[in-house]
């Protein structure tokens, strides 16, 4: 496999990855406060959310080192919860500093994480390949 196209993997696996866990973060915290766990109630609390990742890919390229956690990672962290957070006023919801502690907690252990884990899977991977 070239490095191009283990690189498309690399990135469609991130790019799923990182929706699916920021669903999963807008399911959970409906779940923690009792409101309905519908997808599409789901959807419309993970909207902010997943339109301020895919700003951070579009800005910062990640496509390019999908896995990447210093600078990447983290820079996805921030931007998508900061949009996030900014789209939640525009539209009347809430943003409690403690929502935007847990929010950027959440996040980083769920979009950093799954990146750790995917690297360190490629570099056992590649010592069993020696």
């Amino acid at each position: 496999m070239t490095s191009y196209s283990s690189n498309k993997t690399h990135a469609i696996y991130a790019g799923i990855a990182d929706a699916v866990l920021i669903l999963l973060f807008a399911a959970l915290g409906r779940s923690a406060h009792e409101h309905s766990e519908t997808f599409f109630g789901i959807v419309a609390t993970a909207w902010p959310f997943l339109l301020g990742a895919v700003l951070a890919w579009v800005v910062l390229g990640i496509w390019k080192k999908p896995l990447r956690i210093w600078s990447n990672g983290l820079f996805l962290v921030v931007i998508t919860v900061a949009v996030g957070m900014v789209l939640r006023v525009l539209t009347g919801a809430g943003t409690a500093v403690a929502f935007i502690i847990v929010a950027l907690v959440s996040l980083a252990v769920f979009l950093l994480g799954h990146r750790a884990i995917a690297l360190l899977i490629l570099r056992l991977r590649g010592r069993s390949n020696r």
